[in-house]
């Protein structure tokens, strides 16, 4: 017997199914509100709204869970690539031996980018933010290959252009920071894994070559796949409602690049080392920023501490410090801004305050002292968090356009002047 919740409206009963989820999460359908009602529901930043069904991502903020696919993020961050976490969130399966090595050769001939982009890059002032480079060159993508604007275009065609963005992000990645640093541009060496490919990009120089490091590539990896998905988060469900008007896969990409630039979300690991920074700044008083962060009344908060969804605790932030702590460990880092985060974490984790408030380092946290350990500058930071985000949003994007879900349309509620005569301007 099917489950249903009862709106009582205007002496009018309204049966609304329950949808039950394959980890028995329930939402109630009110798909046929409005017609039956002529209500619709308000629900401010959609907090408790389901905008659609997916099998991708399962999240449960209460117990700290996070899978794709059935598999835990604990499992993939220890046993996989982020080649093999992209394949198994875009395709729905993990890959055997065959089908990761066509995968990896399908991107790998797609790294070299049309000579013309560099027109573009030298457009840009050379402070401009990678991110804002990052989103205007994987939007051009549709002017050099306007086949995928074609929302009718086959399997084959689609796959071609999955292909190609795996392929070439990393490069515009790479280009926008060397565009901000004035440096010349290193071209991709295919004869490198992904991860290590686009290292050398970041950080070899026509004086100097890079050498790799395995500590390094390892940590990289790790981050990639931390981030690889995340459920309808901000960003994504701007890629799957800018794909739901059949846009193509390159400007919806590129829109979900914009939403994660806020500070509010993909931001939050760039203000982490800021924060840190002016901390050091205003003389390393930490008890002070301590004393201020438990201040109802101060407007600073400590960056990358909490999270909206988990309540309790971040999965991948268990994972990720362990990381950190060997990063720091091996590669022999000294930083005053490392040191202030690490005495920061304990306080967090030991202070009463922050214990009861729930309060815990998060994957923001974390990342942002990596990410610092590896050599990459606080603007590249959220440019890290796309390039690992990038599967999520395909697989999201691509999962959409396989269901045909409808045009996304949200309602408002207009509270607005009520119908008034037009005053002349003469008369105003």
């Amino acid at each position: 017997m099917s489950r249903k919740a009862t709106l009582n409206f205007d002496g009018k009963e309204i049966e609304l199914p329950i949808i039950s989820g394959s980890e028995d999460e329930n939402a109630i359908d009110i798909s046929k509100i409005r017609s039956e009602t002529g209500l619709i529901t308000l629900d401010k930043g959609f907090k408790n709204t389901g905008s659609t069904t997916s099998n991708i991502t399962y999240l449960d903020g209460e117990k700290g869970v996070l899978r794709h696919r059935g598999y835990s993020i604990e499992e993939l961050a220890s046993k996989s690539t982020f080649t093999e976490v992209s394949y198994l969130l875009i395709y729905g399966e993990l890959p055997t031996k065959n089908q990761l090595e066509e995968f990896e050769n399908k991107i790998r001939v797609h790294t070299l980018v049309h000579e013309d982009f560099k027109i573009i890059l030298e457009g840009y002032p050379s402070k401009a933010h990678p991110m804002g480079i990052l989103s205007s060159l994987i939007t051009s993508l549709t002017a050099f290959y306007p086949e995928s604007l074609d929302p009718n275009r086959s399997g084959n065609l689609v796959d071609l252009s999955i292909a190609r963005i795996l392929g070439k992000f990393p490069t515009f990645a790479a280009w926008s920071f060397k565009k901000r640093n004035g440096h010349p541009i290193i071209y991709p060496d295919n004869s490198l894994d992904y991860c290590s490919n686009f290292l050398k990009m970041m950080f070899e120089l026509p004086s100097e070559s890079y050498q790799q490091n395995s500590v390094v590539t390892d940590a990289l990896n790790k981050l990639l796949i931390l981030h690889a998905d995340h459920e309808q988060n901000c960003s994504t469900s701007t890629v799957r409602i800018v794909g739901s008007a059949q846009s193509s896969i390159y400007p919806s990409i590129s829109a979900g690049i914009n939403a994660l630039w806020g500070p509010l979300h993909g931001g939050a690991n760039q203000a982490v080392i800021e924060m840190l920074d002016a901390i050091i700044k205003d003389g390393n008083n930490i008890d002070k920023y301590i004393k201020k962060a438990k201040d109802k009344n101060d407007p600073f908060r400590l960056m990358g501490f909490g999270h909206r969804v988990y309540k309790n605790f971040d999965p991948r932030a268990k994972i990720i410090k362990v990381a950190a702590d060997n990063v720091l460990d091996k590669l022999g880092v000294s930083d005053p801004v490392l040191e202030l985060a690490k005495k920061l974490e304990k306080i967090a984790l030991e202070d009463q305050y922050f214990v009861d408030k729930k309060l815990y380092p998060n994957v923001d946290f974390y990342s942002g002292i990596i990410y610092r350990a590896l050599g990459f500058p606080p603007e590249m930071f959220t440019v890290m968090f796309a390039f690992g985000r990038l599967p999520g949003w395909i697989s999201q994007w691509k999962e959409m356009r396989e269901n045909k879900e409808p045009l996304g349309r949200p309602r408002q509620i207009y509270t607005g002047e009520k119908s008034r005569k037009y005053v002349d301007i003469s008369s105003r």
